[in-house]
């Protein structure tokens, strides 16, 4: 299953498939730069704080890296 789409709603990212159903859901965080910074077909990377996070189709988190 790929990432169709990411939306970014309040503090919240949801995760959508090719045929736009919601596969998982994401706390965005709620800093200023916090959010989601772009996504491709297998993976979504959202930004919290100080830290890049990389999050599978799944909504599962793979890694991490300083911002």
């Amino acid at each position: 299953m790929a990432i169709g789409n990411a939306i970014q709603r309040g503090s919240v990212v949801y995760i959508y498939d090719e045929k736009n159903s919601q596969i998982a859901s994401i706390s965005a965080g709620n800093g200023p730069n916090d959010g989601l910074k772009g996504y491709t077909s297998s993976t979504v990377n959202i930004r919290r704080g100080w830290s890049i996070y990389t999050y599978n189709e799944k909504g599962m988190q793979i890694s991490s890296v300083s911002a």
